[in-house]
């Protein structure tokens, strides 16, 4: 039984009869739509408890709904809402419209060409089903007490551990605060350096929702262009040599894919000691490198203590899983898991131990060397198909004619079943057409239909 406010746990006045108070609470539930047909409703015992009455009135209530024909007592099956309860419209839902041509529904499938979301394909489902299922049940036997709201030390030393030899990012354990995800990580970071009122760089082109979440923490974004070596540190520092913070994708920049030049590295932390100013790394893909040496983390060149980590594996394991991490500089740890205790907890603890589990036991590496070498395969699919396509990261970039309507497209591509993103969704000014092609989503059996989806909805020559 989900937990519903109105029908079961708000408090009873005194004004009428107790069972008929709670009679009109239920039926109005049932006419709201709140309680669907076929919904189980509360023992009479639990309900007495949860509301500090009798079972008798309860009873009452109970029986004057079923001669009301809106509930029906099924004895020990339990007593459910009457499927031929009266239709009555649903109270009106209280909508947030999601990030526009950007998400794609939530607990879906994947569209094919969608980015940011593993090939769900390749999942190791039953590796992960038997790990996840002896953990729950060793977790279900375990004390009953509050999980480290800094994460499961299991899962802080193996991130720790696997960020040593693959990252080349020295920390200890205690660095690592385990996040929900990216976001958690960068609202973890955003919330430990207090910087609401103050500026920030983001990358131009640069992730939307970075954007969004700075905003919503209180920050003014400021565009910084990104060329073939990543974002602009000089211009950075003449548009806004005060800023707080920079955020960036300095392994493989969302969304064009190259990697910071050693020379930018430099200059962003040498502005960021000099200024006293804080560099959020978004460690975005940068373990699934398909190409070449993967870049170091550009915490690993720190030295002053300037940059804060964010990684997640969202992007190679599960976003369903709902996993990240944050490395917090060693003057900031502290402050870091005060955030953490009282605001930003880490996700539910057998979920982390599993992961855990996962990478101790070898199997997320050898994972990360099987996607690899399946998106490469998938992403030179698209290419030798695509006029014009050019490889991003996991994505291929396909430009538009100038004066292309990337979004207009982007909106009959969908029409079609297919999910490439507006590269102009990237861009705060000076934006050029193009669409990004998640390369993870598709298929080889597939990838035929859905770059035909794909020239009808851009009216492109070929493929």
């Amino acid at each position: 039984m989900r937990d519903l406010d109105g029908p079961f746990t708000a408090p009873l006045d005194h004004g009428l009869p107790l069972a008929e108070q709670l009679r009109q609470r239920i039926r109005a539930a049932i006419e709201s739509g709140q309680l669907q047909p076929g919904a189980r409703l509360p023992s009479w015992r639990d309900l007495a408890v949860q509301l500090g009455i009798a079972r008798g009135t309860v009873r009452e209530a109970y029986e004057r709904l079923v001669a009301d024909q809106l509930i029906v007592a099924s004895g020990a099956a339990g007593t459910h809402v009457a499927d031929t309860a009266p239709p009555r419209p649903r109270a009106r839902q209280i909508v947030v419209p999601p990030l526009a041509e950007f998400d794609f529904g939530y607990s879906t499938a994947p569209l094919p060409f969608q980015v940011g979301v593993p090939a769900q394909d390749a999942f190791p489902a039953k590796l992960w089903a038997r790990i996840s299922t002896a953990v729950a049940r060793s977790d279900a036997f375990a004390p009953t007490t509050y999980a480290d709201p800094c994460g499961e030390p299991a899962l802080r030393a193996q991130i720790a551990a696997y960020l040593a030899v693959a990252r080349g990012l020295h920390c200890v354990p205690e660095q690592v605060l385990v996040t929900n995800g990216f976001r958690g990580g960068l609202a973890l970071a955003l919330t430990t350096l207090g910087v609401a009122g103050r500026t920030a760089w983001t990358e131009d082109p640069g992730f939307p929702r970075t954007r969004l979440g700075l905003v919503a923490a209180g920050l003014t974004p400021v565009a910084i262009d990104v060329d073939d070596e990543g974002i602009d540190v000089e211009q950075g520092i003449a548009r806004a040599p005060d800023a707080a913070v920079a955020v960036v994708t300095p392994g493989q920049q969302a969304p064009l894919g190259v990697a910071l030049s050693s020379l930018r590295r430099q200059g962003l932390l040498r502005w960021a000691r000099r200024s006293g100013a804080w560099v959020i790394e978004d460690d975005y893909l940068s373990e699934l490198q398909l190409d070449g040496r993967a870049a170091p983390a550009l915490a690993s060149s720190d030295r002053h203590g300037r940059v804060l980590h964010v990684g997640t594996f969202s992007k190679t394991l599960s976003p369903a899983l709902g996993i990240g991490f944050l490395v917090a500089p060693p003057a900031l740890v502290t402050r870091a898991a005060h955030v953490a205790r009282c605001l930003l907890p880490a996700p539910a603890r057998a979920t982390q131990l599993a992961v855990a589990e996962l990478m101790e036991g070898g199997h997320y590496l050898r994972h990360l060397r099987r996607m690899k070498r399946l998106y490469r395969t998938r992403r030179d699919a698209i290419l030798t198909r695509l006029d014009g396509g050019r490889a991003a990261g996991l994505a291929v970039l396909w430009d538009l004619p100038p004066g292309a309507d990337d979004r207009a497209i982007a909106t009959a591509a969908r029409e079609r079943g297919i999910a490439p993103v507006p590269l102009s969704l990237f861009y705060t000014r000076g934006a050029r057409p193009g669409l990004l092609l998640g390369v993870s989503t598709v298929p080889e059996e597939r990838l035929e239909d859905a770059c035909a989806a794909l020239l009808r909805s851009s009216m492109r020559p070929r493929c």
